[in-house]
């Protein structure tokens, strides 16, 4: 399913394109399915076309799960028949996992969990890279720290709470109430519903001495405004905003932009995780390739809970 130009969903279209090419430390993968996130509807409308080259017909998507068709002669640690799972951005957009078929570079790949479906497995690389990276590159979570995750709810919240929750952190995630059975569940002590109060007065009421972290996964002034509920050489971290605002600048917070990168170590760590059952996987629905354009206009609803998944297969 691919993009001839850039637009809403209704330019998404099934085509036919040639097998991928598979390099001597490439990996080919028969793809089951694949994950749908934000960032896929992003680059439908050309809003990353800055920051990477595009080349048209452009099939769409970065997550995948499959089983391998061929490795490349440099590859030993994997082979013909393997299940895997794979965040499979590169340098350039064109070759996604919205298809039959993708090559990657092993770096990428890792095997799948175990006792995950393919549907979960689809709906993991990105999402948790996205997660782990924040929590254990960017902030340094540890057992007892207290962690604020703004937008917990969603594909990258509900893993970043699960995996904050497992490393020994105490989380507070905000989302609308109808979420917050949800979030408990997946294992935040706290819920905030950011439609009745203002997240700053409730932290404070709880934690008056401040948090340790704060994740944000919103946007819009959210990352600033937390600069309120951090303590003194707290750690903040965004997936979406390039640039410390203001206030963390000026209070003398340590800032991470977070943009994820694949890690096949991290995936392996991820998969322990979730055959462990320490992390869950949240699939909100899976659809059949076909309706890719109907994904891509749930996903911009902003209003999914966990992960939409595409069945290849």
């Amino acid at each position: 399913m691919a993009i001839h130009e850039f637009g809403g969903p209704e330019q998404i279209e099934e085509i036919d394109v040639p097998d991928p090419l598979v390099g001597p430390d490439s990996i080919l993968i028969r793809v089951k399915t694949a994950g749908v996130n934000p960032v896929d509807a992003k680059i439908r409308q050309g809003a990353s076309k800055e920051r990477w080259p595009h080349f048209f017909p452009l099939i769409l998507g970065w997550d995948a799960a499959g089983v391998v068709e061929r490795a490349g002669p440099a590859i030993r640690h994997l082979g013909e028949g393997d299940e895997v799972y794979a965040y499979c951005r590169k340098d350039y957009v064109r070759d996604g996992t919205y298809a039959e078929l993708v090559s990657v570079r092993a770096p990428s790949v890792a095997r799948k969990p175990a006792t995950a479906s393919w549907e979960e497995a689809g709906a993991t690389p990105l999402a948790a890279l996205t997660a782990f990276q924040a929590l254990h590159d960017a902030l340094q979570v540890e057992r007892g720290d207290t962690v604020l995750i703004h937008g917990g709810s969603g594909g990258v919240g509900s893993f970043a709470v699960q995996l904050a929750r497992s490393a020994g952190a105490h989380v507070i995630a905000t989302a609308s109430a109808a979420n917050h059975d949800f979030l408990r569940d997946l294992g935040a002590a706290d819920a905030i519903d950011y439609n009745e109060r203002d997240f700053a007065d409730a932290v404070r009421e709880s934690h008056p001495d401040g948090v340790d972290h704060v994740l944000d996964l919103v946007g819009g002034d959210t990352l600033e405004r937390s600069a309120a509920v951090l303590r003194p050489r707290g750690r903040a971290a965004s997936v979406l905003v390039p640039q410390a605002p203001g206030a963390l600048a000026e209070n003398d917070i340590d800032f991470s932009y977070v943009f994820v990168r694949p890690d096949a170590g991290q995936l392996t760590a991820i998969a322990g995780l979730v055959d462990e059952g320490e992390v869950r996987v949240q699939v909100q629905e899976a659809l059949p390739l076909a309706d890719a354009a109907r994904a891509h206009e749930q996903i911009e609803s902003g209003h999914t809970r966990g992960k939409l998944v595409l069945n290849v297969a």
